[in-house]
């Protein structure tokens, strides 16, 4: 843990990577030729009907690629134009190609495989971030990830979207997957010695403070690497939009969802890092995004409730390792 109330990525990079590391969202081509020579595509087994249809009642057409560059360029030409945008600006020298859109284990082995090795062997690239569902790990694709990272010296992050620990709300939001998936995913890519981040979102209208404080309490007892906070958008024509539009959500407010992050951050552990406090999606694509706030102002306000009363990551974290046999410590 650093100086900071909470663990931050920027600092995780700068002490795993000794120079500025910059995340390079990725687009996979979705489209492949199956053993019978016809083109078929793939974005999300709850999209097309292998777990459910509809996708989860929160996700666009688009899933969640707003930064990504067309699918259709190469992974070698996206990071290419990604570091011409990225270099001038941030003075990057070291780069982990993300890929973000939909689920990304989600395709023939072969096809992952390839995509994989093309970001590997990128100039520059220290890590690989994979988004995908709890539901499509599995062990062969695991085993690909571990030689590759051994082949080019290189960290692989599998970034799991939960989005949520309480299985009333993920059966409300149409996950398609329970916690159970969730934690043998968490536990089949440790074994392979790859890391581990999850997606949450700690202001969905169905959950509580006991969500959230809950959901600190599995991360850390499961000792993920890293999570990744959202507050929740509202993407124009999904599910959850004709809900929104209706009145059928109640969200909470910008001073609760600060709350509440800043309660999920005092039961985690200290050792987990936090990719971010909070997502950002374009306000022409939402019809609520952030309470109509810059993302940073909300990240800001956290930070600062945190510093004036003296309160930081895992100060809460009291409950792991016998808690109750604190009394016969020697």
């Amino acid at each position: 843990m650093t100086d900071s109330v909470y663990n931050t990525f920027s600092e995780y990079l700068i002490n795993r990577y000794g120079e500025k590391t910059y995340k390079l969202p990725i687009a996979l081509n979705p489209s492949y030729i199956d053993d019978n020579g016809v083109t078929q595509s793939w974005t999300c087994p709850n999209r097309d009907g292998s777990r459910g249809v509809g996708g989860c009642s929160f996700c666009g057409e688009i899933g969640a690629g707003y930064e990504n560059l067309p699918a259709e360029m190469s992974i070698t030409e996206q990071i290419a134009a990604n570091k011409a945008h990225i270099v001038p600006k941030y003075k990057a020298t070291k780069f982990i190609p993300y890929f973000q859109n939909f689920t990304n284990t989600y395709m023939p082995l072969e096809q992952f495989a390839g995509f994989l090795q093309e970001a590997a062997q990128a100039e520059g690239v220290v890590a690989v971030y994979i988004a995908t569902r709890p539901d499509c790990v599995r062990e062969d694709y695991l085993q690909v990830m571990q030689d590759m990272a051994r082949k080019y010296n290189i960290d692989i992050c599998v970034e799991l979207g939960l989005q949520t620990v309480n299985y009333h709300t993920l059966d409300k939001i149409n996950r398609g997957h329970s916690l159970a998936e969730f934690i043998d995913a968490v536990l089949r890519v440790k074994k392979y010695g790859l890391q581990t981040c999850a997606h949450l979102i700690l202001n969905l209208p169905w959950d509580t403070d006991r969500d959230a404080r809950e959901a600190a309490h599995i991360m850390s007892a499961l000792r993920l690497d890293q999570v990744k906070l959202h507050a929740l958008y509202i993407v124009n024509g999904t599910v959850m939009a004709k809900q929104y539009e209706k009145g059928e959500l109640e969200l909470i407010g910008r001073d609760e969802y600060q709350r509440r992050v800043i309660l999920f951050l005092r039961h985690l552990s200290p050792d987990i890092v936090l990719q971010r406090l909070i997502g950002r999606a374009p306000a022409e694509n939402t019809l609520f995004s952030n309470w109509s706030t810059g993302w940073f102002k909300i990240r800001d306000g956290i930070i600062r409730q945190m510093e004036e009363q003296g309160l930081r990551q895992g100060d809460c974290c009291d409950y792991l390792n016998g808690a109750a046999l604190k009394q016969f410590s020697g």
